[in-house]
């Protein structure tokens, strides 16, 4: 029976999925004092948001898999579990419809001022709550997705139903993709940024992504626009937001990452009106835990019966893996 370690308390719909093949030890939330007390027994880890390094393996010396549960890898350093014969997979379907849902709820909340109206009914109690507030429409809005992969595929979807016109900005896709989600391809991010009235971000984070919003690109959006952001923290520079928000050009924000996270107590974003920020819970859903869950330990159960799974992040590992497989067996 190999031994699966986990970040976090394993749901209970997907504990029956692990029965005849594996058995949890852990998890590292039950033992905060001593979060990986039980990760060098395990062959396999369901991997969370911490950070897999080289050292970080060398704990585990009999793991064999590392699957990542989500759709982004950057905290597996991949070439490292190569060089060990470690096997990573990811789980890129999981988290698409609730996280798509939750970029559409920021930029309904951002639009709407549901919580500048919501802190002044609160902080600011002065009469005529209707005639100071002043939401956005937004049908007939423009709406540029940076990146038009599955979740942003899923918003276009959505935001379409809502009557708006939908732009995208993603080099790796398509263009029969984007017409047949009835999506606009803008052919520079430049050309999206100025004719779009609120921007999502949809976009894997690297050396390249690193702050792609930063003072110039910010100061390419629209007078009034939004920014919303459920990917990754370190693709927006967020001191050249909060410059774009005092200046006022931008209108607001709605944000579920930030970096670093949890953001920060002294944070300056956490207590503006006219930015939210949620705790990078965009996939959070109990459909999209037990979905990206059950996913995750669909690969393990490939790989451990010796069938390569389809989101291998490292196929050049395969034959190796096979070796120590075989020899743990």
């Amino acid at each position: 029976m190999f031994k699966v370690w986990s970040e976090r308390q394993i749901i209970p719909d997907c504990l029956p999925l692990l029965e005849g093949f594996a058995e949890p030890v852990g998890p590292g939330s039950a033992d905060p004092d001593n979060f990986l007390k039980a990760l060098p027994g395990a062959d396999c880890v369901l991997a969370g948001g911490i950070r897999y390094n080289g050292s970080l393996m060398d704990q585990a010396p009999d793991l064999l898999v590392i699957s990542r549960m989500g759709i982004g890898y950057e905290n597996v350093i991949v070439d490292e579990a190569t060089k060990r014969g470690i096997a990573v997979t990811f789980t890129p379907d999981g988290p698409t419809i609730s996280t798509a849902e939750h970029a559409v709820s920021l930029i309904f909340a951002v639009a709407k001022d549901l919580k500048k109206s919501s802190d002044g009914l609160i902080n600011n109690r002065q009469p005529d709550y209707y005639g100071r507030h002043s939401a956005v429409e937004l049908l007939d809005s423009v709406i540029g997705l940076v990146g038009l992969g599955r979740i942003g595929s899923h918003v276009a979807g959505i935001m379409q139903a809502v009557g708006c016109h939908v732009v995208a900005f993603d080099p790796y896709i398509a263009k029969q993709h984007a017409d047949v989600l009835g999506v606009e391809l803008a052919d520079s991010l430049e050309s999206l940024l100025t004719h779009s009235d609120i921007v999502s971000l949809h976009m894997p984070l690297n050396d390249q992504t690193r702050h792609i919003v930063c003072t110039e690109t910010l100061s390419q959006m629209k007078q009034g626009s939004i920014l919303v952001n459920v990917s990754r923290g370190g693709l927006v520079d967020e001191a050249a937001l909060l410059n774009s928000l005092d200046s006022g050009h931008l209108r607001g924000a709605g944000l579920d990452v930030t970096d670093p996270e949890p953001a920060p107590e002294d944070n300056p974003l956490l207590y503006r009106n006219d930015v939210i920020v949620t705790p990078h819970v965009g996939s959070a859903s109990y459909a999209g835990k037990r979905r990206i869950l059950s996913s995750a330990i669909d690969n393990l159960k490939l790989a451990l019966n010796a069938e390569q799974p389809q989101h291998l992040l490292n196929p050049d590992v395969w034959p190796r893996f096979l070796e120590r497989l075989k020899s743990a067996s």
